[in-house]
């Protein structure tokens, strides 16, 4: 697992998968567009979403949820990296939110 910079994953969102694994109340703040929201505590019931064959990058709230995550999937045969900082760096850097 490698951990990225929110401006690495603002380039990288456009052809990799983001997920988030925020509990719903924390999503209803936002997410970043295009993000499949699984909360890291449904991720093992709902894994089969992500496409293995596609990269994903890994956001919570502030990049400590995401690096477990991560690990996970890496063991589970996906190639994933996490956002450091989460949603916190994401919206202080006024990156887009849906």
């Amino acid at each position: 697992m490698s951990e990225i910079t929110v401006a690495d994953a603002d380039r990288r969102r456009s052809t990799e998968q983001v997920l988030d694994v925020r509990e719903d109340v924390e999503v209803a703040a936002g997410m970043i567009p295009g993000a499949i929201h699984i909360p890291m505590s449904r991720l093992g019931d709902r894994v089969q979403e992500l496409d293995a064959s596609r990269s994903v990058i890994v956001v919570c709230r502030s990049g400590n949820r995401s690096a477990r995550v991560a690990d996970a999937l890496n063991q589970a045969g996906f190639t994933a990296d996490t956002m450091a900082g989460g949603m916190i760096a994401w919206q202080r850097a006024g990156l887009p939110v849906s």
